[in-house]
């Protein structure tokens, strides 16, 4: 189940339905898509990406996106905690950030400015998310990750970091 939560509000919402109106106001995609497929646990790319074609062909050419890969990560990972802070620190792309969670979870944090305080979404298997092109965000995959998420493109050079080096993101470490 996926979360939103806006902590300086002290607000938590759980609803899927109203997680998605939120985000729909703010201009950002957040779905959830079946993942009942029968995938074997040790699975490679090729076969995630074949196993969901058939949501990822039509999402992927309604939004003129090119590319999608599979992005594993987990304890094990080689050189996990620099990953984990390349994520982590808040910055921008020149292209939309697309993610949807074949398994395990991560969290995205959100700062519009504006009237809007950071809020975050607990993004859990079967959760697909847009963090459109050049806005605020960063990704906690947390001290002990695990997630496989497909990552979709339309050019994999505009899903470079942007740091913005603000230092936000340690206001709300978890």
């Amino acid at each position: 189940m996926s979360v939103l939560s806006i902590p300086e509000k002290r607000i938590v919402i759980e609803n899927f339905t109203e997680i998605k109106d939120f985000f729909k106001k703010r201009g950002v995609f957040c779905d959830k898509w079946i993942t009942d497929i029968d995938i074997p646990k040790d699975a490679d790319q090729e076969c995630i990406l074949k196993a969901y074609e058939p949501s990822l062909k039509p999402f992927m050419e309604k939004g003129g996106y090119t590319t999608a890969d599979v992005i594993l990560v987990n304890s094990a990972t080689n050189e996990v905690e620099a990953l984990r802070e390349k994520f982590i620190k808040e910055h921008t792309h020149t292209d939309d950030e697309v993610r949807f969670m074949v398994d395990g979870q991560g969290i995205f944090w959100f700062n519009l400015g504006g009237e809007d305080p950071v809020f975050s979404l607990v993004c859990k298997k079967g959760t697909i998310i847009s963090v459109p092109a050049n806005t605020k965000h960063w990704f906690d995959m947390g001290t002990n990750p695990y997630l496989k998420a497909i990552r979709i493109f339309k050019d994999e050079k505009g899903w470079d970091a942007n740091y913005t080096n603000s230092g936000i993101e340690k206001k709300y470490a978890t």
